[in-house]
């Protein structure tokens, strides 16, 4: 078992992770060291604990903007598609009820 450390906020944490996931580790870490800064400014310097809590929070939020954004590439936006669905449907109504055709 490989063993990476990784600095946050002026801190060194030692983390084990399985051989040949040391750079994975360090990219993750990467990750939480860049918002390390704003989340101690918005501890307010009270705690580690409580900064960590905020960076969990901001990734937590970009996952979730992640999971909801439309794919890469996406040409329609979601409003959009949104949009089209609700006249789609206004039509197949409309269509619906009108009397047939002789």
């Amino acid at each position: 078992m490989a063993q990476v450390m990784l600095d946050i906020g002026g801190r060194p944490h030692a983390v084990a992770c399985r051989d040949g996931e040391e750079s994975r580790v360090r990219l993750l870490g990467a990750m939480l060291a860049e918002r390390w800064p704003v989340a101690d400014r918005a501890a307010g310097g009270l705690s580690a604990e409580r900064a960590m809590l905020f960076v969990a929070l901001m990734l937590a939020d970009d996952l979730d903007e992640a999971a909801h954004r439309p794919p890469e590439g996406s040409a329609v936006s979601e409003i959009a598609l949104t949009r089209i669905a609700d006249r789609l449907e206004g039509l197949a109504q409309a269509l619906e009820q009108s009397p047939p055709s002789a």
